[in-house]
Protein backbone atom coordinates (compact mmCIF):
# COMPACT_ATOMS: atom_id res chain seq x y z
CA UNK A 1 0.00 0.00 0.00
CA UNK A 2 1.30 3.66 -1.20
CA UNK A 3 0.94 5.93 0.99
CA UNK A 4 -0.59 9.75 -0.37
CA UNK A 5 -1.63 12.79 1.43
CA UNK A 6 -5.55 13.44 1.69
CA UNK A 7 -6.92 16.16 0.54
CA UNK A 8 -7.96 19.06 3.20
CA UNK A 9 -8.84 23.10 3.30
CA UNK A 10 -7.71 25.30 5.91
CA UNK A 11 -10.67 24.81 8.53
CA UNK A 12 -10.95 28.47 9.11
CA UNK A 13 -12.58 29.12 5.61
CA UNK A 14 -15.52 26.70 6.77
CA UNK A 15 -15.62 28.08 10.02
CA UNK A 16 -16.68 31.00 8.65
CA UNK A 17 -18.88 29.93 5.71
CA UNK A 18 -20.37 28.20 8.80
CA UNK A 19 -20.48 31.45 10.55
CA UNK A 20 -22.13 33.43 7.34
CA UNK A 21 -24.93 30.48 6.48
CA UNK A 22 -25.77 30.85 10.16
CA UNK A 23 -26.06 35.03 9.93
CA UNK A 24 -27.83 34.85 6.47
CA UNK A 25 -30.34 32.21 7.96
CA UNK A 26 -31.06 34.25 11.08
CA UNK A 27 -31.18 37.43 9.11
CA UNK A 28 -33.90 35.66 6.91
CA UNK A 29 -35.77 34.19 9.66
CA UNK A 30 -36.22 37.35 10.75
CA UNK A 31 -37.08 39.48 7.81
CA UNK A 32 -40.04 36.96 7.09
CA UNK A 33 -41.61 38.36 10.73
CA UNK A 34 -45.22 36.25 11.16
CA UNK A 35 -45.61 35.39 7.51
CA UNK A 36 -49.47 35.71 6.99
CA UNK A 37 -49.06 34.16 3.18
CA UNK A 38 -47.07 31.58 1.46
CA UNK A 39 -44.80 33.84 -0.35
CA UNK A 40 -44.00 35.71 2.87
CA UNK A 41 -42.59 32.25 4.46
CA UNK A 42 -40.53 32.11 1.63
CA UNK A 43 -37.81 33.75 3.38
CA UNK A 44 -37.94 31.97 6.75
CA UNK A 45 -37.69 28.65 4.80
CA UNK A 46 -34.62 29.73 3.03
CA UNK A 47 -33.51 31.09 6.40
CA UNK A 48 -33.83 27.19 7.47
CA UNK A 49 -32.35 26.00 4.41
CA UNK A 50 -29.11 27.69 5.02
CA UNK A 51 -29.17 26.09 8.21
CA UNK A 52 -29.04 22.63 7.28
CA UNK A 53 -25.57 22.39 5.58
CA UNK A 54 -24.01 23.79 8.53
CA UNK A 55 -23.95 20.74 10.60
CA UNK A 56 -22.64 18.56 8.01
CA UNK A 57 -19.86 20.99 7.38
CA UNK A 58 -18.58 21.04 10.85
CA UNK A 59 -18.28 17.51 11.05
CA UNK A 60 -15.53 17.74 7.81
CA UNK A 61 -13.88 19.70 10.81
CA UNK A 62 -10.43 18.02 12.50
CA UNK A 63 -7.34 19.00 15.00
CA UNK A 64 -3.92 17.17 14.40
CA UNK A 65 -1.82 18.24 17.10
CA UNK A 66 2.32 17.93 16.25
CA UNK A 67 3.24 14.57 15.40
CA UNK A 68 -0.26 12.96 14.66
CA UNK A 69 -1.69 11.55 11.65
CA UNK A 70 -5.14 10.66 10.48
CA UNK A 71 -5.99 7.74 7.78
CA UNK A 72 -9.22 9.38 5.61
CA UNK A 73 -11.58 6.15 4.32
CA UNK A 74 -14.40 6.79 2.21
CA UNK A 75 -16.63 3.68 2.51
CA UNK A 76 -14.00 1.42 3.23
CA UNK A 77 -11.67 2.83 0.67
CA UNK A 78 -8.22 4.41 1.46
CA UNK A 79 -8.35 7.83 0.48
CA UNK A 80 -5.30 9.54 1.97
CA UNK A 81 -3.08 10.23 5.12
CA UNK A 82 -3.66 14.03 7.14
CA UNK A 83 -0.31 14.98 8.33
CA UNK A 84 -0.36 18.31 8.76
CA UNK A 85 -0.72 19.26 11.94
CA UNK A 86 -3.75 22.22 12.75
CA UNK A 87 -6.84 22.82 12.55
CA UNK A 88 -8.19 21.47 9.02
CA UNK A 89 -11.53 20.67 7.31
CA UNK A 90 -11.99 17.13 5.12
CA UNK A 91 -14.63 15.38 3.36
CA UNK A 92 -17.33 14.89 6.25
CA UNK A 93 -18.25 11.80 4.83
CA UNK A 94 -14.94 10.43 5.36
CA UNK A 95 -14.20 8.07 8.54
CA UNK A 96 -11.07 9.28 10.20
CA UNK A 97 -8.53 7.67 12.56
CA UNK A 98 -6.22 9.02 14.27
CA UNK A 99 -2.53 7.27 15.30
CA UNK A 100 0.19 9.08 16.88
CA UNK A 101 3.84 9.03 14.96
CA UNK A 102 5.54 10.00 18.31
CA UNK A 103 8.64 7.75 19.45
CA UNK A 104 7.43 5.26 21.71
CA UNK A 105 9.26 2.64 24.27
CA UNK A 106 8.53 -0.61 24.05
CA UNK A 107 10.14 -2.88 27.17
CA UNK A 108 10.47 -6.16 26.62
CA UNK A 109 11.31 -9.14 29.28
CA UNK A 110 12.71 -10.10 31.10
CA UNK A 111 12.13 -13.96 29.38
CA UNK A 112 14.22 -16.90 30.36
CA UNK A 113 15.84 -18.11 26.99
CA UNK A 114 18.39 -21.36 26.86
CA UNK A 115 21.55 -19.53 24.80
CA UNK A 116 23.05 -21.12 22.29
CA UNK A 117 25.03 -24.14 24.76
CA UNK A 118 21.63 -24.55 26.73
CA UNK A 119 22.18 -22.71 29.53
CA UNK A 120 18.97 -20.72 30.73
CA UNK A 121 19.04 -17.54 31.00
CA UNK A 122 16.96 -14.25 31.51
CA UNK A 123 17.14 -11.07 29.00
CA UNK A 124 15.43 -8.47 28.36
CA UNK A 125 15.95 -5.23 25.80
CA UNK A 126 14.27 -2.19 24.87
CA UNK A 127 13.26 -0.72 21.63
CA UNK A 128 12.64 2.74 20.79
CA UNK A 129 10.20 2.61 17.55
CA UNK A 130 7.42 4.94 15.41
CA UNK A 131 5.01 4.76 13.07
CA UNK A 132 6.16 6.26 10.13
CA UNK A 133 3.60 4.88 7.77
CA UNK A 134 0.34 5.74 9.12
CA UNK A 135 -1.86 4.01 6.26
CA UNK A 136 0.33 1.06 7.01
CA UNK A 137 0.13 0.83 10.24
CA UNK A 138 -3.69 1.18 10.55
CA UNK A 139 -4.83 -1.27 7.32
CA UNK A 140 -2.24 -3.91 7.47
CA UNK A 141 -2.19 -5.06 11.10
CA UNK A 142 -5.61 -4.97 13.68
CA UNK A 143 -2.98 -3.73 16.35
CA UNK A 144 0.21 -2.65 16.00
CA UNK A 145 1.16 -1.49 19.29
CA UNK A 146 0.25 -5.40 19.94
CA UNK A 147 2.59 -6.34 17.28
CA UNK A 148 5.44 -4.38 18.36
CA UNK A 149 5.44 -5.91 21.14
CA UNK A 150 5.16 -9.58 19.90
CA UNK A 151 7.86 -9.15 17.31
CA UNK A 152 10.01 -7.51 19.78
CA UNK A 153 9.69 -10.48 22.18
CA UNK A 154 10.29 -13.02 19.14
CA UNK A 155 13.23 -11.54 17.90
CA UNK A 156 14.83 -11.27 21.15
CA UNK A 157 14.29 -15.11 21.99
CA UNK A 158 15.80 -15.83 18.72
CA UNK A 159 19.03 -13.27 19.37
CA UNK A 160 19.56 -15.19 22.53
CA UNK A 161 19.11 -18.61 21.20
CA UNK A 162 21.96 -17.67 18.81
CA UNK A 163 24.40 -16.30 20.87
CA UNK A 164 26.21 -18.36 24.46
CA UNK A 165 26.22 -16.02 27.22
CA UNK A 166 29.98 -16.30 28.03
CA UNK A 167 32.71 -17.69 25.38
CA UNK A 168 34.18 -20.25 27.58
CA UNK A 169 31.48 -22.23 28.00
CA UNK A 170 30.79 -22.34 24.54
CA UNK A 171 34.69 -23.57 23.08
CA UNK A 172 33.64 -26.30 26.18
CA UNK A 173 31.01 -27.42 24.49
CA UNK A 174 32.13 -27.83 21.24
CA UNK A 175 35.89 -28.90 22.30
CA UNK A 176 35.30 -31.05 25.50
CA UNK A 177 39.27 -32.48 25.26
CA UNK A 178 40.55 -29.02 25.34
CA UNK A 179 41.72 -26.57 22.86
CA UNK A 180 44.22 -28.67 21.91
CA UNK A 181 41.84 -31.47 20.37
CA UNK A 182 40.51 -29.59 17.61
CA UNK A 183 41.95 -27.12 15.51
CA UNK A 184 38.59 -25.83 13.79
CA UNK A 185 35.59 -25.28 14.91
CA UNK A 186 32.02 -26.12 13.84
CA UNK A 187 29.72 -23.70 11.97
CA UNK A 188 27.33 -23.35 14.91
CA UNK A 189 30.19 -21.19 16.60
CA UNK A 190 29.71 -17.84 17.30
CA UNK A 191 31.96 -15.38 18.70
CA UNK A 192 29.54 -13.02 19.72
CA UNK A 193 28.87 -13.27 23.25
CA UNK A 194 25.43 -12.14 25.36
CA UNK A 195 28.27 -10.81 27.88
CA UNK A 196 30.56 -9.17 26.07
CA UNK A 197 28.63 -7.89 22.71
CA UNK A 198 26.35 -5.75 23.68
CA UNK A 199 26.84 -3.45 20.93
CA UNK A 200 27.14 -6.06 18.09
CA UNK A 201 24.20 -7.75 19.79
CA UNK A 202 22.19 -4.22 19.82
CA UNK A 203 22.51 -4.03 16.04
CA UNK A 204 21.51 -7.37 15.19
CA UNK A 205 18.54 -6.35 17.46
CA UNK A 206 17.84 -3.67 15.14
CA UNK A 207 18.34 -5.24 11.89
CA UNK A 208 16.07 -8.23 12.33
CA UNK A 209 13.07 -5.58 14.24
CA UNK A 210 13.64 -3.05 11.15
CA UNK A 211 13.22 -6.03 9.04
CA UNK A 212 10.48 -6.89 10.25
CA UNK A 213 8.65 -3.89 11.55
CA UNK A 214 8.77 -2.07 8.21
CA UNK A 215 5.89 -4.14 5.74
CA UNK A 216 3.68 -2.44 8.49
CA UNK A 217 5.09 0.97 8.41
CA UNK A 218 7.06 0.61 11.79
CA UNK A 219 9.98 2.55 11.76
CA UNK A 220 12.53 1.10 14.60
CA UNK A 221 15.14 3.79 15.83
CA UNK A 222 17.01 2.32 18.30
CA UNK A 223 17.43 -1.47 20.45
CA UNK A 224 19.31 -2.24 23.56
CA UNK A 225 20.00 -5.10 25.68
CA UNK A 226 18.29 -3.86 28.99
CA UNK A 227 18.73 -6.86 31.40
CA UNK A 228 20.97 -10.11 31.62
CA UNK A 229 21.55 -12.65 33.73
CA UNK A 230 22.08 -16.62 34.48
CA UNK A 231 18.36 -17.90 35.55
CA UNK A 232 18.00 -17.95 39.21
CA UNK A 233 18.19 -21.68 39.34
CA UNK A 234 21.95 -21.96 37.89
CA UNK A 235 23.24 -18.70 38.76
CA UNK A 236 25.24 -20.16 41.56
CA UNK A 237 27.00 -22.67 39.38
CA UNK A 238 27.50 -20.17 36.87
CA UNK A 239 29.64 -17.82 38.91
CA UNK A 240 31.39 -20.91 40.70
CA UNK A 241 32.59 -22.01 37.60
CA UNK A 242 33.43 -18.24 36.43
CA UNK A 243 35.04 -17.73 39.78
CA UNK A 244 37.15 -20.89 38.42
CA UNK A 245 37.79 -19.88 35.30
CA UNK A 246 39.64 -16.94 36.92
CA UNK A 247 41.41 -18.99 39.39
CA UNK A 248 42.88 -20.53 36.24
CA UNK A 249 43.37 -18.22 34.43
CA UNK A 250 45.45 -16.54 37.21
CA UNK A 251 47.58 -19.32 37.61
CA UNK A 252 48.55 -19.72 34.27
CA UNK A 253 49.65 -15.68 34.08
CA UNK A 254 52.00 -16.75 37.22
CA UNK A 255 53.17 -19.78 35.63
CA UNK A 256 54.15 -18.13 32.09
CA UNK A 257 55.66 -15.54 34.76
CA UNK A 258 58.02 -17.56 36.74
CA UNK A 259 58.94 -20.10 33.72
CA UNK A 260 60.16 -16.74 32.29
CA UNK A 261 62.08 -15.74 35.34
CA UNK A 262 63.80 -19.39 36.11
CA UNK A 263 65.19 -19.18 32.24
CA UNK A 264 66.26 -15.70 32.60
CA UNK A 265 67.82 -16.93 36.47
CA UNK A 266 69.61 -20.15 34.81
CA UNK A 267 70.88 -18.18 31.54
CA UNK A 268 72.51 -15.17 33.82
CA UNK A 269 73.67 -17.21 36.47
CA UNK A 270 75.04 -19.62 33.87
CA UNK A 271 76.70 -16.67 32.16
CA UNK A 272 78.42 -15.46 35.53
CA UNK A 273 80.20 -18.56 36.59
CA UNK A 274 81.35 -19.45 32.91
CA UNK A 275 80.05 -23.06 32.90
CA UNK A 276 76.79 -25.00 32.66
CA UNK A 277 74.87 -26.28 35.61
CA UNK A 278 74.82 -30.06 35.82
CA UNK A 279 71.31 -31.68 35.11
CA UNK A 280 70.74 -32.03 38.96
CA UNK A 281 71.45 -28.85 40.26
CA UNK A 282 69.27 -27.36 37.58
CA UNK A 283 66.30 -29.77 38.46
CA UNK A 284 66.60 -28.08 42.14
CA UNK A 285 67.13 -24.74 41.09
CA UNK A 286 64.08 -25.16 39.10
CA UNK A 287 62.15 -26.61 41.81
CA UNK A 288 62.82 -24.28 44.80
CA UNK A 289 62.63 -21.05 42.27
CA UNK A 290 59.16 -22.52 41.08
CA UNK A 291 57.86 -22.94 44.81
CA UNK A 292 58.88 -19.55 46.03
CA UNK A 293 57.35 -18.29 43.16
CA UNK A 294 53.97 -19.84 42.52
CA UNK A 295 53.37 -21.00 45.66
CA UNK A 296 50.20 -19.12 47.49
CA UNK A 297 52.44 -18.37 50.50
CA UNK A 298 56.30 -17.56 51.37
CA UNK A 299 58.46 -20.42 51.33
CA UNK A 300 60.21 -21.58 54.40
CA UNK A 301 63.75 -22.27 54.22
CA UNK A 302 65.39 -25.75 55.67
CA UNK A 303 68.74 -25.52 56.23
CA UNK A 304 70.66 -28.79 55.23
CA UNK A 305 72.61 -30.42 58.38
CA UNK A 306 74.33 -33.33 56.43
CA UNK A 307 73.11 -35.68 59.32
Amino acid sequence: MVERPARAVSAWVVLALCIGLLVVGLALIASAGAPSTPAESVPALLGIACFLPIPVLLKGLIILQPNEAAVCLLFGNYKGTLTDSGFRWVNPLYSRIKLSLRLKTQETGPLKVNDAVGNPVEIGAVVIWRVAQAARATLEVENYDRYVSAQSETTLRLLASRHPYDPTEQYDAFTPQGPSASETLPDTYSAITLRDGSDVLAGLLLQELQLRMAPVGIEVVDARISHLAYAPEIAGAMLRKQAANAVIAARRVITRGAVSIIEDALADLEGRMDHRLEPEQRAAMISNLLVVLIGDREATPVVNAGL
